[in-house]
């Protein structure tokens, strides 16, 4: 879990770490879903991410080992920063993040 927030989310967007042209707005909406994730209960307190030395490890409490949370961040941002064109891919994306969203809130209440 010590792995960059910011480079994994690239990842799964399909970006390259080195490529930069996007981290400000990337950061952006990665601090928009960590304010989600707070209110669900995934995160204790308010985390900012500022740039790709912060890690999943710093985001989440110690002990929490939520890996549905990368799944979750990942699918929400592409949604933010690259939408779909389709109404079939973005209806499939978001019953697939309301169900991440429902799972980690359950998972939240029960640790």
């Amino acid at each position: 879990m010590d792995e960059s927030i910011l480079t994994s989310i690239k990842k799964l967007l399909g970006l390259t770490e080195d490529y930069t042209a996007f981290d400000d707005q990337l950061i952006m909406y990665i601090n928009s879903v960590i304010l989600v994730l707070k209110q669900i209960g995934v995160c204790d307190t308010a985390y900012t991410v500022r740039d790709k030395t912060d890690t999943w490890s710093a985001l989440l409490p110690s002990g929490k080992d939520f890996e549905a949370v990368k799944s979750y961040m990942g699918m929400k941002v592409r949604r933010l920063f690259d939408p779909p064109t389709t109404s079939v891919v973005a209806d499939s994306m978001n019953r697939t993040i309301a169900e991440l969203e429902w799972r980690l809130n359950a998972e939240a209440e029960t640790e």
